[in-house]
């Protein structure tokens, strides 16, 4: 099929581009997601290929299992939003994707820049308010907290690693007053740091 435009369909086109130019971006936007989306499917197809051992509609000798259809599902990503996906099964149930592992809900990248929006002093309820604007779909204060938790890990990882082989010669102690929320409300609130310089003179964070 061959799509004709005359000189004033295109000449409105532009106008409604130049009086509304938000909407231009919001039909890249709708396309992008739509390109992102069937990408996914595809590699995930193929992923089910490789796991059968044949395409589709190819029969072979001994295999026992089968395509069963597929289930929707969607998956943000950073830049582009919500994409709608259809992920493939078989009937036995042993294909597992390792595109998109099962519960994840968002690309690792937002996960990361919602932990650093929380370390700029972001609340979860606020970012919770925000997310529709900033990944393009609401998330729940839950879904922050979770995004949050490879961040406490992280900090639980530093705060406990081996420090026995640092050849610490001197010690610089002192306290920083920091705002923090306690039982509801805003105080300030003393944290000991602990600064060390080893042997070769380079200082080094050992504790808060």
């Amino acid at each position: 099929m061959q799509l004709e435009v005359t000189v004033p369909e295109v000449f409105n086109i532009f106008k409604e581009i130049s009086e509304a130019p938000e909407k231009l971006f919001d039909m890249m936007r709708l396309d992008l997601r739509e390109m992102a989306g069937d990408t996914l499917t595809a590699l995930m197809e193929w992923e089910l290929t490789l796991h059968l051992g044949r395409k589709r509609y190819e029969r072979r000798e001994g295999g026992s299992n089968h395509r069963n259809g597929s289930y929707p599902r969607r998956f943000t990503m950073k830049g582009i939003g919500e994409v709608e996906i259809k992920v493939p099964r078989d009937r036995q149930g042993t294909f597992k994707t390792a595109i998109l592992p099962k519960g994840r809900q968002y690309e690792e990248a937002l996960a990361q820049d919602l932990s650093l929006l929380f370390l700029a002093g972001l609340s979860s309820r606020s970012l919770a308010l925000l997310s529709r604007r900033l990944v393009g779909r609401k998330l729940s204060p839950t879904e922050i907290s979770n995004a949050n938790k490879g961040l406490h890990e992280a900090v639980e990882k530093w705060r406990t690693r081996d420090l026995s082989q640092e050849q610490i010669q001197y010690l610089f102690i002192d306290g920083v007053n920091f705002d923090m929320r306690v039982a509801g409300s805003v105080e300030k609130v003393s944290v000991l740091v602990v600064i060390g310089v080893n042997d070769q003179g380079i200082r080094m964070v050992l504790g808060l």
